[in-house]
């Protein structure tokens, strides 16, 4: 059997935009004490997920990080995606975000640095 290694891990970096009117809303969302689906992401493998919020002009930005440290990243995809409580949780977020030109959702970027510790 393979044993995962660090280098094995993917680390998946994405943007998208918030809508302003929002802010507060989505803020009350990902407040730590509050489960979300925190446990959904664990168990499809989805480990050090991170949201980070900055504001450009007028605009606000989400930069979504986490590392996938399973063996099968589309089969796993694709079952949190018939999560019930994923599709919830999707049916009330997706709305207070605006993809970025050309996208659908979330752009996942090009990782072209990393430096392991």
């Amino acid at each position: 059997m393979h044993q995962q290694s660090k280098s094995d891990v993917r680390r998946v970096g994405m943007v998208i935009k918030l809508s302003p009117e929002y802010l507060d809303q989505y803020l009350a969302l990902h407040d730590d004490s509050k489960a979300g689906v925190r446990d959904l992401l664990a168990k499809y493998h989805m480990k050090n997920f991170s949201i980070f919020l900055h504001q450009i002009g007028n605009d606000w930005f989400e930069f979504g990080y986490y590392e996938y440290d399973g063996t099968d990243f589309l089969a796993d995809m694709a079952a949190l995606e018939k999560e019930p409580r994923n599709q919830y949780w999707l049916e009330i977020c997706n709305p207070m975000q605006i993809p970025l030109e050309g996208e659908s959702g979330w752009a996942t970027m090009k990782q072209v640095y990393f430096n392991e510790g």
